[in-house]
């Protein structure tokens, strides 16, 4: 046994002196890569091109996939690297990209500049070299002043004060000067600052938390108000710093969101509340769940670690969410007859109908759902 240990020792140092060399080349070529890139940003800064390029990494991955497999190596494998590669690549970009300014030196005034989602456009703003003053409600008093000579206005308040900010802020702003607002709901704001500001109006939803670090691959929707051309050096902006911008009318901002945000966190909420009233043990459950169950579960804890009134706005906007969200709750009622007869035959009927009504999205869902599965069950 010993003589056999003795031999494996001897004849696995050579084998690991060579992985540690490769290791060392892989990082060496990490680094040549790095320094392309660095050479791709100055280039893409010089030319203002986005930081996001879909179909170039998309043809990239595709490419890298047919190369694995003919080195027989798993395609799956050479894919997770290299996402993991090109993400950092993006940032690397993004971040850079942030002190690239499509019109520095642009005056701009971020009115609730201290709430979370004003914070974050006012640093990126900052490094990207424009002169950025923040409006709070302790400093209305100097609104009027403020608003002299500023090329771009933006309201990043709650939903219900939003209107009435508009209305306030719109008799001080210049004829050439963009309002623009950044509420879940776009009808209403878009509306009353046309009413309000004969100047370039343009309304904006950033699709993520004031948290984020970062503008790579995060949604923007641009809602066109009024001269669009004056405004569209701030999608451009926008595009530099790494965003993906999606341009679409108010109504169907407003009524997609209804899906999107109003319909998927109250039926969390929903699902959060019957697990609390059924005294449910959280830790125990996941002690017995699958990934799937932990996914899940992990997005139901994520809303209740975050602020209530925050989702309330959200959630209750508008009367259209508050209809979507009774005829969701009469489309659940609808299966309580299902239950009492035990039908699992209806049950059947009715999934087969509606799996030929998601089509083909079904199977992207699997591939999706199990590439964040897999990373679940790398993570635990």
């Amino acid at each position: 046994m010993e003589k056999n240990k003795a031999t494996f020792e001897k004849d696995i140092i050579p084998l690991r002196n060579t992985i540690d060399k490769i290791d060392s080349k892989i990082l060496s070529l990490l680094a040549q890569r790095h320094a392309q890139v660095e050479k791709v940003v100055k280039l893409k800064k010089e030319h203002h091109i986005p930081v996001y390029h879909p179909a170039r990494e998309e043809d990239l991955i595709s490419k890298l996939r047919i190369q694995a497999g003919k080195a027989n190596l798993d395609p799956d494998f050479m894919e997770d690297l290299y996402r993991v590669i090109l993400r950092q690549s993006r940032v690397k970009q993004t971040d850079q990209m942030a002190h690239k300014g499509v019109r520095p030196g642009a005056r701009i005034l971020i009115i609730g500049g201290a709430g979370e989602m004003g914070r974050f456009f006012t640093t990126l703003f900052q490094k990207s070299e424009y002169d950025v003053t923040i409006l709070t409600r302790q400093d209305w008093n100097n609104a009027k002043q403020l608003c002299i000579g500023i090329d771009l206005v933006i309201v990043s308040v709650p939903i219900e004060k939003t209107e009435d900010i508009i209305e306030q802020i719109a008799p001080f702003l210049e004829s050439n000067t963009i309002l623009a607002d950044l509420t879940s709901i776009k009808q209403k704001p878009l509306k009353k600052m046309i009413e309000c500001h004969k100047g370039p109006v343009i309304g904006l939803h950033p699709l993520f938390g004031g948290t984020s670090t970062s503008l790579d691959k995060q949604i923007i929707v641009v809602t066109p108000g009024r001269n669009s051309q004056s405004c569209q050096w701030i999608v451009e902006q926008f595009t530099l710093w790494g965003a993906i911008v999606v341009e679409a009318t108010a109504k169907e901002h407003d009524h997609i969101m209804e899906l999107v945000q109003a319909l998927r966190h109250f039926a969390t909420f929903g699902f959060g509340q019957f697990l609390h009233e059924k005294e449910a043990r959280i830790e125990r459950t996941l002690e017995f769940s699958s990934p799937i169950y932990r996914l899940e579960l992990g997005m139901v804890g994520r809303l209740f670690a975050q602020d209530a009134s925050l989702y309330s706005e959200i959630i209750f906007a508008t009367k259209e969410r508050r209809q979507l969200l009774r005829d969701y709750i009469e489309s659940l009622n609808t299966h309580l007859e299902m239950l009492e007869k035990n039908d699992k035959q209806l049950f059947i009927e009715k999934f087969n109908h509606i799996s030929q009504w998601f089509g083909p999205f079904s199977e992207q869902a699997m591939r999706e759902s199990t590439f964040l599965i897999n990373k679940l069950i790398e993570r635990f």
